[in-house]
């Protein structure tokens, strides 16, 4: 699915849990990037992936989200029992819930030696420091583009530069898709 590939271009291993029927297929799809409730099955089979893959992890983020409901249950508390000490999780669905029983909203607490943290406004925490990176970025590109002097210079050789050109005197030199 497209998060999978969302969260490993961040470096970070998405837990794959195999479809075994069309159903849990067409559940999977979702609408608008969130999630729709699954298969019993699959949540068993999710759950117990999961339960794998955060034993032995150092931090742990969920971001699941359903629309109009609970967000779904995907770290146990005897998950979280049988992780390692200084393990942290992040649960970026607390304001509905969270994806762990033993999230609490917008606080940090610690059960058996893991950090649980419940953000309900991550973004509003981040969003100077976003804009500063994001102007620091434009500068950086506009760099590429222009001389000294202030002069447009499109410079081919420069991997960035040449990613980005999708059309130069009015032919298209690139298309995305």
């Amino acid at each position: 699915p497209a998060v999978k590939e969302q969260i490993e271009s961040l470096g970070a291993k998405f837990v794959d849990v195999p479809y075994e029927t069309d159903e849990e297929r067409e559940c999977a799809v979702g609408v608008g990037g969130y999630a729709r409730p699954m298969p019993a099955s699959w949540m068993q089979r999710q759950a117990a992936a999961v339960h794998e893959r955060a034993k032995q992890a150092d931090i742990v983020i969920t971001t699941a989200l359903i629309p109009g409901r609970k967000a779904p249950t995907l770290l146990s508390a005897q998950t979280v029992a049988q992780m390692k000490p200084g393990s942290v999780v992040i649960d970026l669905a607390a304001a509905q819930g969270g994806n762990c029983p033993l999230t609490v909203a917008d606080q940090v607490v610690v059960e058996n030696g893991v950090t649980i943290v419940g953000p309900t406004n991550l973004a509003s925490a981040v969003a100077a420091d976003a804009s500063a990176l994001y102007a620091r970025n434009l500068l950086d590109f506009m760099k590429l583009l222009f001389d000294k002097e202030g002069q447009l210079v499109i410079n081919l050789e420069d991997d960035i530069v040449a990613a980005c050109l999708m059309c130069r005197d009015g032919q298209i030199v690139r298309k995305n898709g």
